[in-house]
């Protein structure tokens, strides 16, 4: 991590923003000289705030990228692991504070610029559409980090805490407003030519974004349907009505000049790939290996090595010898949201008992696999499903490696059994959801806590007196003891249990 603390903490929120996501295009933050006729003309000035809000919302530049989503979806979701000396981090329970802080600030920014949006435009119009559809995106990272979360700031420019249910009840219909508005505009085609310059995901195409935005609602449905059934299968039902991503052609993705997961894994060398989806994958002969893992500078006994979450390594110089690395190039588009992961959430809806369209648990849960094995240009989708026979590997370190040896944690196998117990379903469509959603770390981290699946290894040294696997949440930034406490203790009492990183999220109870 090329960032000192002393350096970050002597920026201001805004200009740690600026610097993130100037390097998206060659634009930025209108500049002083500016005259507002020459900020409204082509939509300057609502395009640059609506840039702003996609670094965050998809935060591709290094250091948003390290601190928002390698420090923990990556790492906790078992993906990836940190590769540097570092006795303190979440995986191993006890990161130091600048840690825990580091997501949250991005937050101020990012509400700043979606007010600047309303207040330049206002709203019914395309450009609010698009700005609720990217505060969906960006504030469901926060709260499946957190918990409680806030969403404004009071009077006295302090941030006021909300409930998770609440922000996900706010988040749902903002996409719901959101998406009404794209599919009732009769202006739509001339303002997606307006706004190209500016959409760094889809391009001006706001179809794309409407399926994208139903997408985000069958996402949400699928992770509060243990607490909100009824709720959720609305939701969902809703979603796939409308119409979610379901080819590849729609995956949300996005390209930077610098790939935020080639910048810290491959440039950086701050992290390595995991060993619980290097153990699955080799157990499984997954096809895919070559194209998401690099083989490491040493050849051990098997042609890709993970390395185990919370192994104390000494140096990532050692890591790149050992371990293998993510498969990615600098242009390597980032990957948000897939068709794969669309058709693994509409097999669990089938098997709740959902209407998700005319296909079984089966044939959407091999519509998962197939799309996932097209996305990243692998062959033998048909043969892999098949398999009923593979199961995880026991994990093999590397020669002089620092994880040390683990036994499988899994026996669940591939091809789908409609007879298997419910509980067998579940593992089986989860683990495999799992490998589809590599890179997206913090996906795959909330699937884990979810529902359990996929089964992972412990940490091979202690984690500060915890026995979870992997941490439910992040625990709030310190300061806001001192600096914010009447908010603070009101976002432990919403959060229903204390501030630290066992305490589970709304919807995993």
């Amino acid at each position: 991590m090329y960032c000192s603390k002393r350096l970050f903490l002597s920026l201001c929120l805004l200009v740690v923003l600026s610097s993130c996501t100037s390097e998206f295009v060659d634009i930025n933050r209108p500049g002083s000289k500016l005259s507002q006729e020459e900020l409204s003309r082509d939509n300057y000035a609502v395009g640059s705030f609506l840039i702003q809000m996609q670094g965050v919302a998809f935060p591709e530049q290094e250091n948003a990228y390290q601190t928002m989503i390698d420090f923990v979806g990556n790492y906790l979701g078992r993906y990836t692991t940190y590769s540097k000396e570092q006795p303190k981090n979440h995986t191993l329970f006890n990161a130091s504070n600048i840690w825990r802080a580091w997501p949250a600030s991005y937050a101020p920014p990012f509400v700043s610029a979606y007010n600047e949006v309303v207040n330049l435009n206002g709203k019914e119009n395309i450009t609010y559409a698009w700005a609720l559809i990217l505060r969906a995106q960006a504030f469901l990272r926060f709260t499946d980090i957190y918990g409680p979360f806030p969403l404004s700031v009071n009077a006295d420019n302090h941030v006021v805490y909300v409930s998770q249910r609440d922000i996900y009840l706010q988040l749902i219909k903002d996409l719901n407003e959101a998406t009404s508005y794209i599919s009732s505009d009769t202006q739509l085609a001339k303002e997606m030519i307006t706004f190209a310059p500016y959409d760094l995901v889809y391009k001006g195409d706001f179809n794309k974004w409407r399926k994208f935005a139903n997408s985000l609602k069958l996402r949400i449905a699928v992770r509060i349907s243990n607490v909100e059934p009824v709720m959720a299968r609305s939701l969902a039902e809703k979603a796939v009505r409308e119409g979610v991503i379901e080819g590849n052609e729609d995956n949300c993705t996005i390209r930077y000049n610098k790939a935020g997961l080639w910048t810290t894994a491959v440039s950086w060398g701050d992290s390595r790939i995991c060993a619980d989806i290097e153990s699955f994958m080799t157990g499984y002969k997954d096809p895919r290996m070559s194209k998401y893992f690099l083989q490491p500078l040493t050849q051990g006994k098997r042609k890709y090595i993970g390395c185990r979450a919370g192994a104390t390594i000494g140096s990532n110089v050692v890591a790149k010898r050992l371990y293998s690395s993510v498969n990615m190039q600098e242009t390597t588009p980032g990957i948000w949201l897939t068709a794969s992961e669309m058709a693994f959430c509409k097999a669990e809806g089938v098997l709740r008992g959902w209407n998700m369209g005319s296909g079984t648990v089966k044939d959407y849960y091999e519509q998962g696999v197939t799309l996932s094995f097209e996305q990243w240009g692998a062959d033998g989708a048909a043969t892999y499903l098949l398999d009923d026979t593979s199961t995880e590997a026991n994990y093999t370190d590397a020669l002089g490696g620092f994880g040390r040896a683990a036994v499988k944690a899994s026996t669940i196998t591939i091809k789908w059994d409609d007879v298997a117990p419910m509980a067998k379903k579940m593992e089986r469509l989860i683990t495999q959801k799992w490998i589809a959603l590599f890179p997206n770390g913090q996906e795959g981290w909330n699937e884990i806590r979810r529902t359990g699946y996929p089964r992972i290894f412990s940490v091979p040294q202690a984690t500060n007196g915890y026995t979870l696997l992997t941490p439910n949440r992040i625990p709030f930034d310190k300061n806001q003891l001192i600096n914010n406490r009447s908010n603070y203790e009101k976002a432990v009492e919403l959060l229903g249990g204390p501030d630290d990183y066992a305490t589970p999220m709304w919807w995993q109870r």
